[in-house]
């Protein structure tokens, strides 16, 4: 088994080789560039869904007659679903014809959406969006099946192209979504969104090839096949817990960044501080050079350099504290490294295995996990020893996130 510190090019080669059980690329008609646009908006428009709610807060509030300290969960709520579709709905990749898995799953998210514009009440409100954020797993079916049908030599490429369309829907989601709420109401975003979500998803799976799925086992058997996968393949783990760590320290600091923007260090409105969110366009425009030096340099020095990267953000952000030029300049530098992070990342873990569905599953979940956990630390940091402590959870992730793949898996 290969050491994490290798510095061998076995990373470069199986990204230039075929995937493992896949077979070779499919005809350029299932990997040109109008069908990977086409999959890069959609990806964009069902990824907002997730952080639809996040921006949208203190209007659902006003709305419902309550303080948004006490309509917060909702965005929560959002995450745990998203969390959820994609260990029950994203290793279906490898076990149905994803056609009619992102048509129905785009149904389903447009039917949730409308019931959140609909709701009479939080709970209500919560249920669907819960529902929606399960359901709008899109990307993640639509990432592993461009690493499959991509050219060898551009594989890294070809999912840079989806990854950045997913970091635009992010900032779309609270930039655009915000702007859009105070002009026409939370609820006129929620159904536009459905709107969106409909049309582009049934368009994808209108375009997407069709296949025939010959994996034994039950609906949800991948699920059960993720512990066994992450120990027979170490390329997978180092990739789990090396996106785990950077995620975890991107969302300590991005989570926080709000309260030190509005609070006495700074003084700035909701609505300023929120334009901070602009600085993830970084990654839109970072994705595709990370795409190529990966296929050009292999995995394991792109993710090394990402990490040298956040390295150097941290303590730019801890200076931001008080200048803030500073926090603009860290805010490229985290965006930088965490997409060239997850491209490199995500590009190993779609061709390690025979099963790259599941792959991604455990890669994504893995991610998410730290990032939450990193969160959830960040606040009570935040509250004991300010702006620093918040720091200090973002360089001890980073830590984690190389240190524990160090070792031998």
């Amino acid at each position: 088994m290969p050491s994490a510190t290798s510095t061998r090019p076995e990373p470069r080669n199986r990204l230039r080789g075929r995937v493992p059980g896949l077979g070779p690329a499919a005809a350029p008609g299932a990997s040109g560039g109008p069908f990977l646009l086409l999959i890069a908006v959609c990806t964009a428009v069902t990824a907002a869904n997730i952080y639809l709610a996040a921006p949208l807060l203190p209007l659902i509030a006003h709305d419902f007659g309550t303080v948004p300290a006490a309509v917060t969960w909702i965005a929560s709520v959002a995450q745990l679903g998203y969390a959820a579709g994609l260990l029950f709905f994203a290793p279906l990749g490898d076990r149905v014809n994803r056609r009619p898995l992102v048509a129905g799953l785009s149904a389903g998210t447009a039917v949730a959406l409308v019931a959140a514009a609909a709701a009479p009440g939080t709970a209500a409100l919560a249920a669907a969006v819960f529902l929606a954020a399960a359901a709008t797993v899109v990307p993640q079916l639509l990432v592993p099946l461009v690493a499959e049908r991509a050219p060898a030599d551009r594989r890294a490429r070809h999912v840079a192209a989806v990854i950045a369309g997913l970091f635009t829907g992010i900032v779309a989601a609270r930039v655009v979504g915000g702007l859009a709420g105070q002009v026409f109401g939370w609820r006129w975003v929620f159904a536009g969104s459905a709107v969106l979500t409909l049309a582009l998803g049934l368009a994808t799976a209108l375009a997407l090839p069709s296949e025939r799925r010959t994996r034994q086992g039950g609906l949800f058997s991948g699920l059960a096949e993720l512990p066994g996968l992450l120990r027979r393949s170490p390329a997978l783990w180092r990739a789990c817990l090396r996106q785990a760590g950077m995620f975890g320290a991107w969302s300590a600091l991005w989570t926080s960044l709000a309260l030190l923007l509005t609070g006495p260090s700074y003084g700035l409105s909701t609505a300023t501080a929120g334009l901070f969110g602009l600085f993830g366009l970084t990654a839109s425009a970072v994705a595709p050079l990370a795409g190529d030096l990966v296929d050009r340099f292999g995995a394991a020095r792109v993710v090394g350099t990402a990490y040298l990267l956040a390295a150097v953000a941290v303590p730019l952000f801890w200076l931001g504290g008080h200048v803030l030029v500073a926090l603009f300049a860290a805010a490229i530098a985290v965006h930088a490294a965490l997409v060239a992070s997850h491209v490199a990342n995500q590009t190993l873990a779609l061709t390690t295995t025979s099963t790259p569905a599941t792959a991604n599953t455990a890669y994504v979940v893995s991610g998410f996990a730290g990032g939450a956990l990193a969160s959830a630390v960040a606040g009570p940091a935040f509250g004991h020893w300010g702006w620093t402590g918040v720091c200090t959870v973002a360089g001890l992730w980073l830590l984690l996130g190389w240190a524990t793949t160090l070792r031998r898996g």
